[in-house]
């Protein structure tokens, strides 16, 4: 009777092991096995690897260990019971093993799997590799009959495909961060980089009112004094019409060749200097138009629309601004879009990207339709507004300030209170 008594202790024992495995492997971090084995050279990251890809023979393995021991523990039990106390043994033995396997082999080794769960991983890696193996037989088996078995009740197994960024998302979004500037600065970054690949390049760029373009009919000396004049080192060059853009000077470029002519101006040909024009179509993702960037290791192009229109331009600075946020140096000009005021609403410029609004100040406001704070009031008003007309929506409260012509240039938001309603 006592060797059954220690069978059933040690079933109990490879129970717990089960258990535990089971809760350590699947709660190990992925992440990290993956930099054990490729920097470390960890042998037992390498097998936890190599269990998880194939997910569903270890589980298998690991309920049919389970399982078994489990079985023979109370059927072991209730041998015992019964030669005590009769057939009312069968009771005593459900009572007794369902709290022992309940507290000893199920909650305890689990919760100390979930609290060490990448330790036990590695500890106990090799053994569930050996069991993994000697039991891939019965574990195919059955995973061959439920899955035969799940197809004829059209019930297949179906992979879950497009989830893996928003994962990613969910993974970035519980690490709040407590109130860390550093750590929300840096989910911002990683919530801009998912977000590459669905925004259009139409929606960053600096809209054609924006470019400075040179019209190269002008004298060299004008076009000499424009370029040093413009804060930037790129400058489109137009024929004639804004839209007839047939390159772009480099002020590097146009200073070697004053240099070369020793401060010469007559006889410039600006033309010759610039590099030719990129045109992207505005649909192009900031993914993609990294990519281009990189690829061609250009760092400028002009966006047209479809009808072979000058929208504006984007440079590769700007999508790394949207990635990062602002990026200033000592030649870029402040201009002051947003200004903050003493009720607590704002004064913003038209042409403020919503992007822009949403990232400095945690808003929502939608920009599937519209790029701009302009463009967001025009859609949902349908018509061009009058200065000094009020709308309410998305909870924000909007006042027209100013409009030139049929162009929104100021308005005034009232963002919501913490209850949801606007001021």
């Amino acid at each position: 009777m006592e060797w059954i008594i220690a069978a059933i202790f040690i079933l109990i024992l490879f129970s717990a092991f089960f258990s535990g495995s089971e809760t350590a492997l699947t709660a190990s971090s992925r992440a990290l096995m993956h930099q054990l084995e490729q920097n470390d050279g960890d042998k037992r990251a390498g097998i936890v690897n190599r269990l998880m890809d194939s997910k569903e023979r270890l589980i298998g393995a690991i309920l049919l260990g389970n399982n078994l021991v489990n079985i023979l523990a109370s059927s072991l039990a209730t041998s015992v019971m019964i030669t005590y106390f009769g057939e009312t043994g069968v009771v005593y033995a459900t009572l007794v093993m369902t709290v022992v396997v309940l507290i000893f082999a199920e909650i305890l080794p689990k919760t100390f799997a979930i609290q060490n769960a990448n330790r036990l991983a590695l500890s106990i890696a090799p053994a569930m590799k050996i069991l993994v193996f000697v039991l891939a037989p019965i574990t195919m088996t059955t995973q061959f009959i439920v899955a035969t078995t799940l197809k004829i009740f059209g019930a297949g197994a179906s992979q879950d495909e497009g989830q893996s960024a928003e994962e990613l998302r969910g993974a970035i979004n519980l690490h709040d961060g407590q109130g860390d500037e550093g750590v929300s600065q840096e989910r911002t970054m990683l919530h801009s980089i998912l977000d590459l690949a669905e925004v259009e390049v139409s929606e960053i760029m600096t809209h054609r009112k924006g470019v400075v373009m040179i019209d190269v009919n002008l004298p060299a000396e004008e076009i000499v004094e424009q370029v040093l004049d413009s804060p930037f080192t790129r400058l489109p060059l137009y024929r004639d019409d804004p839209d007839n853009i047939i390159g772009v000077i480099h002020a590097k470029a146009l200073l070697r060749a004053i240099r070369s002519q020793k401060g010469e101006l007559e006889g410039l040909d600006v033309v010759s200097l610039a590099s030719e024009a990129w045109f992207i179509p505005e649909a192009t993702s900031l993914m993609g138009q990294l990519e281009a960037f990189r690829a061609r290791r250009e760092h400028f192009a002009v966006v047209v629309d479809e009808y072979g229109s000058v929208m504006g331009i984007v440079t590769l600075e700007d999508i790394l601004e949207e990635i990062v946020g602002d990026i200033e140096d000592e030649h870029d000009d402040k201009v002051e879009g947003v200004k903050s005021q003493h009720d607590g609403s704002y004064v913003v410029d038209g042409i403020v990207t919503l992007r822009d609004l949403n990232r400095e100040f945690d808003w929502r406001l939608p920009d599937e339709e519209a790029s701009t704070i302009a463009g967001l009031l025009l859609h949902e008003a349908r018509r061009i507004p009058d200065i000094g007309q009020i709308f309410q929506f998305y909870g924000f409260r909007f006042e027209i300030m100013d409009r030139k012509r049929n162009q929104i240039t100021s308005i005034r938001i009232f963002p919501p209170h913490e209850d949801g309603e606007s001021k």
